[in-house]
């Protein structure tokens, strides 16, 4: 996941990117935040809700966290909290 999320985080410039897998029966999930915008949003703050929606903990830097999980099945709802909390 860091590796795709490098490459999209390039591609977009500047934005919020939040990407997720399922292996087996856990879930994990990174945000990572443009440079430019971390003043204003901060991964680690981004990841709280995400991680409380797959029944897990995360954390991490203004630019990247990460959060793990075992509620497979809420992990497209974690994603999609993003855009509330944004």
């Amino acid at each position: 996941l860091r590796e795709v999320s490098d490459r999209l985080i390039q591609k977009i410039g500047s934005g919020i990117v939040a990407v997720g897998t399922v292996e087996g029966d856990k879930v994990s999930v990174i945000v990572r935040v443009s440079k430019d915008l971390t003043d204003k949003y901060k991964a680690g703050e981004l990841i709280k809700p995400i991680a409380d929606a797959v029944g897990g903990k995360g954390g991490g830097r203004p630019d990247m966290a990460q959060a793990g999980g075992t509620n497979v099945s809420g992990l497209k709802e974690a994603l999609q909290s993003i855009f509330t909390t944004i």
